[in-house]
């Protein structure tokens, strides 16, 4: 056995680590070691979501003990995953459930008679579905505030926010309730939270893992992914989302070519999201990295487009404008408003910003020769406060647009991304910090991504 302690003992231990200690590899090696079955981790998992009832209640809008027990019975040991508890997004259909997208307004809707195609694969890949975690409503927001379900607290401190829209994902990992999350980025949903609770959230290329399934946001940019605790678990569940093969990810350090991309995407950072960001460089360099600074003409010319609006708005206020005509009174008044918002931009508006699109990620691409990956600050803030968000509609349009910047900015590219955390010495909170390749370039950036983190913890 690989551990001393009981099965009944190194169950909750195992669900007690921190997320660093509860990767993919280390659970294969408790089952492999003979340390807990998967139906004791159940338990133990079930026990720790009534002692943190609070966080339970807010990361999740369904988490039922019974379904899980009955889950487990049915799932074959022998798949890769054998019982992973797996969270999943509440815009996700799994059959026999309402997909309710974090709103009141569907809630009346028929359950899913199918498995989106994400949710299948890790289904048949051995993976527990957990339960349905909580989310910005619709997932139209990077903060994760939801007014009908509650706002899941961060792990570091319990008055500021995970960030959205994958809140309740990444709340359900941090603290323990799940091994990883399946969740949606069209705007940053899968990088912000991650970075906002020290984990690790990949957004795939578009087209790597089939959206079908999954309540839409903007179908022009809605990404499928996961978080979860490193770069080799989102790896691994890539590989089966995407069903692609798994990377041969090699972290021995060596040198790598990084870009910070000069410009916006460096402008109104948090003094310790700089500092925290130019420590991490630090290391990189210090570590062999090749950090070179200079202004990408596709990175400024995203940003501007996002900055007219973007693809989001316009897309969202089309695919809510009937029922938000027919339930506005059931939506919450931020999403409504944001929504009503896109109802006045003008068809040749919205093209102008679409049709540049390809050449832009081509541009990208060509400006990437050359460097392994982009390097910035996922996030330009420290997660905010709740209470600083909640009644205040100006506060919260700012920290969203700040939380959202620098990640929309690679959705529209079509850009691989993702977030990995960094702890700064003496500092109380993580920041994230974003590598992103061009689209097509998954299996790469995760290569790359894997190098990094490992300097990082070195």
């Amino acid at each position: 056995m690989s551990s001393p302690e009981t099965p009944q003992d190194a169950a909750p231990a195992f669900w007690n680590r921190p997320p660093r200690q509860r990767r993919l590899t280390d659970w294969q090696a408790a089952i492999d070691g003979g340390d807990f079955i998967p139906a004791q981790a159940l338990e133990a998992l079930i026990e720790r979501a009534q002692s943190q009832a609070d966080v339970a209640a807010t990361a999740f809008i369904e988490f039922s003990a019974d379904k899980l027990r009955d889950r487990l019975a049915h799932l074959d040991p022998t798949e890769s995953l054998a019982g992973l508890p797996i969270s999943i997004k509440d815009l996700f259909d799994v059959r026999g459930e309402v997909t309710k997208a974090g709103s009141r307004v569907l809630g009346d809707s028929p359950p899913a008679r199918d498995d989106a195609p994400a949710v299948q694969r890790l289904r048949h890949a051995g993976a527990l579905l957990t339960g349905r975690t909580n989310m910005s409503e619709f997932a139209f927001s990077g903060l994760g505030l939801n007014r009908h379900y509650g706002t899941p607290p961060n792990p570091f401190d319990a008055e500021r926010i995970t960030g959205g829209s994958t809140s309740g994902g990444a709340a359900s990992v941090a603290f323990g309730l799940a091994a990883a999350t399946l969740g949606s980025d069209t705007g940053g949903s899968l990088r912000i939270p991650a970075a906002f609770c020290g984990l690790t959230g990949f957004k795939p290329s578009q087209q790597a893992v089939p959206a079908e399934g999954a309540y839409p946001l903007a179908p022009s940019l809605d990404c499928v992914g996961p978080i979860a605790p490193s770069v080799a678990c989102c790896a691994s569940l890539w590989s089966i989302l995407a069903e692609r093969p798994l990377p041969a990810l090699d972290a021995t350090p060596r040198p790598l070519r990084l870009a910070i991309a000069e410009g916006g995407l460096m402008s109104e950072l948090d003094d310790a999201v700089r500092d925290g960001f130019e420590a991490a460089v630090a290391v990189l360099e210090a570590s062999g990295c090749h950090v070179e600074r200079l202004p990408f003409a596709a990175i400024d010319a995203a940003l501007a487009i996002n900055r007219q609006g973007g693809l989001v708005v316009p897309e969202a206020a089309a695919l809510h404008r009937e029922q938000l005509g027919r339930a506005e009174a059931e939506y919450d008044p931020l999403i409504a408003e944001r929504l009503k918002g896109g109802r006045d931009i003008s068809a040749a508006d919205y093209l102008q910003r679409l049709w540049p699109r390809a050449g832009w990620q081509r541009r990208f691409a060509a400006e990437m020769a050359g460097f392994d990956a982009v390097l910035l600050p996922t996030v330009a803030t420290l997660p905010p406060k709740r209470a600083e968000l909640e009644n205040d509609a100006a506060a919260f349009q700012r920290a969203n647009r700040l939380a959202l910047r620098n990640t929309s900015v690679f959705n529209y590219l079509d850009a691989a991304s993702i977030s990995l955390p960094y702890f700064a010495t003496g500092a109380e909170l993580p920041i994230g910090l974003m590598l992103s390749r061009p689209g097509g370039d998954d299996a790469a950036l995760l290569q790359h991504a894997g190098v990094v983190e490992a300097m990082l913890q070195a």
